[in-house]
């Protein structure tokens, strides 16, 4: 969220300045720093509601009779008592799909914790498999980030006005209307508690399984959005981890940080207007977009009925396996932080610290520190393999955080660390091909990285939320699975090996040492490019003017 508070302040701050005006260059500087000033006072003014009634809750354990409960069991009838199972869910469809399926078949309870829910085709369809659990009794629970959320009051709490339903906005700004970089403008005075964000991704059916990794609820994260969608990882799991996810998604929601949304409405909200305009809001979500909706019914051997069909027939082929969740403290990095247990970023260090053979990273964005480029160096100096796949300039949606990464290219590099960087390239099919590349998303949709899991010696699959940066370490709360799964890691390596060797630029360092190549290709057909591809000189230029004023902190 830093990145978006430095760019709103540049937006404001280095609208270009006419060269024949140049010698008013700082008085024009003073008057805008004088805007932000009179904006940031503005917000002053707003407040969070005092005296907020939070009734607690838990996650139900009398589930054992569910439809769910028992495809679980079965599912897991050849494995330990403590042993829990797991697939990967890679394309975006598939991902959509398996919440939805969860969603239908649901008969008590549904937990959802999300950074971002968007007012948009896929995130009305969710929302719209939440009320119809609802109205067959299923207890909801939705709770979600709330910088993201500024105009939805009114569509969440329509949801939430329904019975069954409870939604709570998690670290609500003051500020409640407007774009995303005008709420943090006009909310600035409370900096310091707005700066933290809940990160975490969950999804919870009648506590048997749960959907976790890198995608938040939006269309870009489900194939289905152009000009570009994010290419992640899901993971589906059921078993012992279940209950401890859930556990891990009471402590957020009974935090005081989670604000019901009604009680951020103006006092004069109808119940029934709010219940009439969400209903409203669902019964247009197939005139939002042409993408077409999954398919949760099918015939037996349809692409998208895969899930659904199994979830149907009594029980899924898992990857069985013993696994740990790490999640942080809702409270990190805070005043009521007591610290009673490790980040999930120091969880990461340590699997990294105890690698022998081979570390395979995937992260959009990637700020190492200099403690981080040390910890790469020392495993380098363990002949530890080590690969890092990231998004190239051309690929990111964050310039400023890639300036921040560009900084420790070189060291990297001559360290002996294998770095590789997604190439932009427009997809032709509607689904990701079964291996490779970014050939999968909306039609003429690029693919930028979004997804964020490590492979430790072919073993160790670590999978979640957090980003290797500042931000995920230290400010935002995150959470992971830490799976001991050779033949998941595998698949996972699988993936990652496509992504390198087929859809991304291999960087090296120059004969002479002193500039970075990115290489296209292998062998005698390979293109070596002197320069940053795919992005212009002026691109390049104005990214690194922005990078001088921006700290690392701030990434």
């Amino acid at each position: 969220m830093n990145r978006l508070v430095t760019l709103a302040l540049l937006q404001v701050m280095t609208v270009p300045i006419a060269p024949w005006r140049i010698q008013h260059s700082l008085i024009v500087l003073a008057l805008r720093a004088a805007l932000i000033l009179a904006i940031i006072a503005l917000g002053a003014c707003a407040g969070l509601p005092t005296g907020v009634v939070r009734p607690p809750s838990t996650a139900r354990s009398d589930l054992s009779g569910t439809h769910l409960a028992a495809v679980a069991r079965a599912s897991l009838a050849s494995s330990a008592a403590e042993a829990s199972g797991f697939r990967l869910l890679p394309t975006g469809t598939e991902a959509l799909t398996a919440r939805l399926a969860l969603a239908q078949r649901a008969q008590r309870t549904l937990d959802l914790q999300y950074y971002q829910l968007a007012h948009d085709h896929s995130g009305l369809h969710v929302l719209r498999s939440l009320h119809a659990a609802a109205q067959r009794g299923v207890r909801v629970r939705l709770l979600v980030d709330d910088l993201y959320a500024g105009g939805q009051d009114g569509l969440l709490a329509g949801l939430a006005a329904q019975p069954n339903i409870e939604v709570r906005l998690f670290n609500p700004l003051p500020a409640r209307d407007g774009m995303v970089a005008s709420r943090i403008v006009r909310s600035l005075h409370e900096f310091d508690r707005i700066n933290r964000r809940m990160h975490n991704k969950l999804f919870v059916a009648d506590n048997a399984w749960s959907i976790s990794g890198g995608r938040n609820i939006a269309d870009e994260y489900f194939d289905r959005a152009e000009p570009a969608h994010f290419i992640d990882l899901d993971i589906l799991a059921a078993g012992a981890v279940v209950s401890e996810q859930s556990a891990v998604f009471d402590r957020y929601w009974n935090n005081a940080q989670a604000y019901p949304v009604a009680s951020l409405l103006p006092q004069s909200a109808s119940v029934a207007a709010l219940r009439q305009n969400f209903e409203r809001a669902i019964t247009k979500v197939g005139a939002r977009t042409n993408a077409p909706v999954p398919t949760l019914d099918g015939p037996a051997g349809a692409p998208n009925c895969a899930l659904p069909c199994e979830l149907d027939s009594g029980a899924l082929t898992l990857h069985l396996a013993a696994a740990q969740v790490l999640a942080d403290a809702p409270d990190k990095n805070s005043i009521d932080d007591d610290h009673a247990s490790p980040t999930v970023a120091a969880r990461y260090q340590a699997l990294l610290d105890s690698a022998h053979n081979e570390v395979l990273l995937t992260t959009p964005y990637f700020v190492p520190g200099s403690g981080g480029l040390a910890a790469l160096r020392a495993a380098a100096q363990r002949r530890v393999a080590l690969s890092v796949v990231t998004n190239s300039l051309a690929t990111t949606d964050e310039p400023l955080v890639h300036a921040g990464y560009a900084r420790y290219r070189q060291a990297l590099l001559a360290a002996g660390v294998r770095l590789f960087e997604l190439m932009p390239s427009l997809t032709r099919t509607a689904e990701r091909t079964p291996v490779g590349s970014t050939g999968y998303g909306s039609m003429g949709s690029m693919g930028r990285l979004h997804a964020k899991l490590a492979v430790v010696d072919r073993r160790w699959l670590f999978i979640g939320s957090m980003n290797l940066d500042r931000r995920s370490a230290l400010i935002n709360t995150e959470a992971a699975l830490l799976i001991d799964s050779p033949a998941l890691a595998a698949e996972a390596a699988q993936l990652l090996h496509a992504e390198r060797t087929l859809a991304s630029y291999r960087l090296q360092l120059s004969s002479d040492d002193h500039r970075i190549e990115w290489v296209a290709g292998n062998g005698p057909a390979a293109q070596v490019h002197a320069t940053e591809p795919d992005a212009s000189a002026g691109q390049r230029l104005r990214l690194w003017l922005a990078s001088q004023f921006v700290a690392e902190d701030l990434l």
